[in-house]
């Protein structure tokens, strides 16, 4: 136990927070994967043995990401882009298709399916953070700067929101808020944020999606006046939080669950309160604050701008997406698909998120094992030689 404990580097803290979400997430999703066993005609422990699984592989993922170098992810952030962009073109029109949207494809003799936004959001925040270290020098320069760097985030954004607006907007916040920390100026900050407007307002007005679209914000903005059945989810939502209480019903004692059609996925924070309260959910909102904490505090000691931006693109992106799936569950925002990072069942989405865990712990790891500055003192008969480790 102790030699897997040292082979752990980076911060301690972050592991712990992962371990930590890992229980959580054990223990929400067997609570709420009862109706879903039953419509399967399964029992509950085995989905919950297949979800326990995608989280020691998840695990595995964040292990490997982590012993590599941070340096190499500049390199494979190319490869990434490279990928990603065909990938959603190709999810777009042939992927496998829910809820009108095809955001997943499926894996061949698997089962299992694939979605590529997961891969596109660690795809771009690499690139994103190793173009813009690369170019602090000559930031400004429109030609060779800001147009890559402009055309990389909308057409990523554009390619996501036709599908899934809900990522496509949080990993375009994410990205400008790269933009500021990579010194990009105010004015080519505001032509960026001008070009997301546009491409939004074509995505909800014209898009595949649109009447989706319209519908949630005006359910949303209306919720007397909207249809029962596309207010249903969010209804028991509110229901679930507002009958835990402070210290919620107990373990497994979920009512909602058996009404909420994504309990184990996109409302697993509303099951969470019911269960555990109003305490539950504010310890839980603190342990994705103290994860935020440990994150910056490693951007700010990060000697690199690139370990720096990518530690700090792949912290706002997990921490954002947090906020937003538990903001939709107390109803500050209208219906979206985002699970909850590290707690809600998923496949892709549990392991994409295990990596960026691991690519942050690199950069830690980095800061936590000073390299060139050490001295190595060897007895030479009467001499000692001062060398430099490399």
């Amino acid at each position: 136990m102790n030699q897997i404990i040292n082979n752990l580097k980076g911060d301690r803290w972050i592991w712990l927070v992962v371990i930590l979400l890992s229980l959580v997430s054990l223990l929400s999703v067997y609570s709420a994967i009862g109706s879903l066993a039953y419509k399967r005609g399964v029992g509950a422990e085995s989905i919950l043995m297949k979800h326990l699984a995608i989280i020691i592989g998840g695990l595995l993922l964040m292990y490997i990401s982590h012993k590599l170098d941070y340096r190499y992810y500049a390199g494979i952030s190319k490869l990434l882009m490279i990928i990603t962009i065909p990938l959603l073109l190709y999810t777009l029109v042939f992927g496998a298709r829910l809820n009108e949207a095809s955001r997943w494809i499926a894996i061949p003799g698997t089962g299992l399916s694939f979605q590529t936004s997961d891969m596109a959001k660690l795809a771009l925040i690499t690139y994103l953070a190793r173009m813009l270290s690369r170019k602090q020098e000559n930031i400004k320069d429109v030609k060779n700067s800001f147009i890559p760097i402009m055309g990389s985030v909308c057409l990523v954004f554009i390619l996501i929101a036709l599908a899934n607006l809900s990522t496509a907007l949080m990993l375009f916040g994410v990205s400008i808020l790269l933009l500021i920390i990579g010194r990009i100026s105010i004015k080519q900050i505001a032509i960026v944020c001008m070009g997301g407007a546009v491409l939004l307002a074509g995505v909800v007005l014209l898009g595949p999606r649109r009447h989706t679209y319209m519908s949630r914000i005006k359910t949303y903005m209306h919720p007397e006046l909207a249809d029962p059945d596309k207010s249903f989810q969010a209804d028991h939502a509110k229901i679930a939080i507002a009958s835990g209480g402070f210290f919620g019903k107990g373990p497994g004692k979920s009512t909602e669950v058996n009404y909420l059609p994504e309990a184990y996925s996109d409302e697993i924070y509303a099951i969470i309160v019911e269960e555990y309260g109003m305490f539950g959910g504010i310890v839980l909102v603190g342990i994705y604050l103290f994860l935020l904490y440990r994150c910056i505090k490693i951007v700010n000691r990060a000697p690199k701008a690139f370990g720096a931006l990518l530690a700090a693109g792949l912290s706002f992106s997990l921490t954002i997406q947090a906020f937003a799936n538990m903001a939709v569950a107390v109803g500050l925002g209208p219906v979206t698909g985002v699970p909850l990072p590290f707690v809600s069942m998923g496949g892709t989405s549990m392991l994409f998120t295990s990596i960026a865990f691991g690519i942050i712990l690199s950069v830690s790891r980095d800061i936590d094992e000073p390299k060139g500055a050490e001295q190595k003192e060897v007895s030479s008969g009467n001499k000692v030689i001062v060398g430099e480790i490399a």
